[in-house]
């Protein structure tokens, strides 16, 4: 149990490093979105947040809260897990 508890430990870090440096990223106006470190971020973080976009409605200025969204229901399944292995 160990084991899985370090895992999803690791994996919490690794998707909320990935979804900081993708928010980062957009707020970069000339982030060349070719460069390969660019794109394996958002090829990471894209399947996880498009759900998120699709039940989120528009806001008027232009933000995105789907990262926060998911950042938010990830941590929440993480614990629930975590607690269930506990």
């Amino acid at each position: 149990m160990t084991g899985l508890l370090t895992f999803l430990s690791a994996l919490r870090g690794l998707l909320y490093l990935l979804i900081l440096a993708r928010m980062i990223i957009s707020f970069l106006p000339h982030a060349d979105m070719r460069h390969p470190l660019v794109k394996f971020v958002y090829g990471a973080t894209e399947p996880l947040l498009a759900p998120f976009r699709a039940i989120l409605p528009s806001t008027r200025i232009g933000i995105d809260f789907s990262p926060l969204l998911l950042l938010l229901v990830m941590d929440m399944i993480i614990r629930i897990a975590e607690n269930m292995l506990h």
